[in-house]
């Protein structure tokens, strides 16, 4: 079956702001028109950027924080007030499309007794405060992580985790459903590529042209060409499972690292100038390509991200997800509206971390930088692990080879 999502438009990018010294949003805002881009998600409803988008033409995404959904799912009130504080000082200047509640809710097992239920409650909520302010063309949705799925592979056997199927995900695709909006998913083929690379080859992850590579879903007997659309097509047969499978799907956030620490294989320049040049093009493509599972459907996509953000926690990649250093300048060359020839760009680096990184790894104490790290604590970690008697900080002890200097730094360094 052939979903229609609706006109296809070029791709968005997601802006986030967990960075050092970003450009401000007016040139920000200017950034992303610059590179391509006709929408923009932004992760809560900052008015400093809604004001800077207002008139561009841009659409747009707004979120609501996960920490309020509990309230908005339990109190209605609290969901007009917030529609009429977030959304209406801006609408319709600004092309709002997509409210989306939540980020990735689901991903959370801490939030399961607190929050997961409140979700379809506080979207209803949401979009009954739109309703009643005759706002019929912003359509409500939340984000959720592959992780939703017990089963992604062959796409056909697509499930949805047992904890959330019946009580979560069956209400929620209903809503979607009834309203017409889409399924938001965060799909990365980097990830999974990374957690198998020596079962699944990494043109196919990178929409490689020149990958004559194909898999062939032994249930579906549909044939498949990239990653990306055999992790789509594993949420549509997730959904088909609970009897939604007419719900149009919509990528919130793709893309590929531009760096990352030593040992996380194929986050490099070229991988992800690749990945999101060839994104660009397909996503071109008129009529739609759609799926295997569903050719010809539409569907709105958005690349991850605008900006490297250097404030972002985590592995090295998490801070090398953008088209944009922090300074505004471009990591590489990438036209989002897809019409420039893929031979025009200037060569790309060699990419040096597609294999699995056999070095050592030393973990260094930062004491002083913008991320110092809370040297009592430390110092309270360091103590409990040379307690267990393992024979693990016997280096670092008087007569050590590592005793000197005799320092907090240097000891957990």
């Amino acid at each position: 079956m052939a979903v229609k999502g609706g006109s296809f438009t070029r791709l968005g990018v997601n802006y986030g702001t967990l960075g050092d010294d970003l450009p401000s949003a007016a040139r920000s805002v200017a950034l992303l028109k610059s590179l391509g881009a006709r929408a923009v998600k932004i992760y809560d409803a900052n008015p400093a950027i809604l004001r800077a988008l207002a008139g561009t033409g841009l659409r747009v995404s707004i979120m609501v924080p996960n920490e309020i959904v509990p309230s908005l799912g339990a109190n209605a009130s609290l969901a007009d007030a917030w529609v009429a504080n977030n959304l209406a000082p801006f609408y319709p200047a600004v092309r709002v499309r997509y409210l989306l509640v939540g980020n990735e809710i689901l991903s959370y097992a801490s939030l399961a007794n607190s929050t997961w239920h409140f979700l379809v409650p506080a979207m209803a909520n949401i979009h009954r405060a739109l309703r009643a302010r005759s706002v019929r063309d912003v359509k409500v949705g939340t984000t959720l992580a592959m992780d939703a799925l017990a089963t992604a592979f062959p796409p056909s056997a697509g499930a949805f985790r047992a904890d959330i199927a019946g009580p979560v995900m069956r209400p929620l695709l209903h809503f979607l459903s009834k309203t017409r909006s889409y399924y938001f998913v965060d799909a990365y083929p980097y990830l999974a590529w990374a957690s198998n690379p020596s079962s699944i080859r990494l043109d196919y992850a990178l929409f490689a042209a020149n990958s004559f590579l194909s898999y062939i879903d032994p249930e579906s007997n549909l044939t498949y060409t990239n990653l990306l659309d055999q992790m789509c097509d594993a949420v549509v047969a997730a959904m088909g499972r609970l009897g939604f499978g007419d719900v149009p799907i919509a990528v919130a956030e793709t893309g590929w690292p531009n760096a990352g620490d030593p040992n996380q294989i194929g986050a490099n320049v070229h991988n992800a100038a690749t990945y999101n040049r060839n994104l660009a093009r397909r996503m071109a493509v008129r009529p739609a390509a759609g799926t295997p599972a569903r050719p010809g459907a539409a569907m709105p996509v958005f690349v991850f991200s605008l900006y490297n953000e250097d404030r972002k926690p985590g592995p090295g990649t998490e801070r090398h997800w953008g088209l944009l250093s922090p300074d505004g300048k471009q990591v590489y060359e990438v036209d989002l509206s897809g019409r420039r020839p893929l031979e025009s760009y200037p060569p790309l680096p060699l990419p040096e971390t597609d294999e699995p990184y056999n070095g050592k790894i030393w973990c260094v104490l930062d004491a002083e930088g913008k991320a110092a790290a809370n040297t009592t604590a430390v110092g309270a970690a360091l103590a409990y692990a040379c307690g267990q008697g393992t024979g693990t900080c016997d280096a670092i002890r008087p007569g050590g080879p590592c005793y000197q200097p005799n320092t907090l730094v240097t000891h957990a360094s």
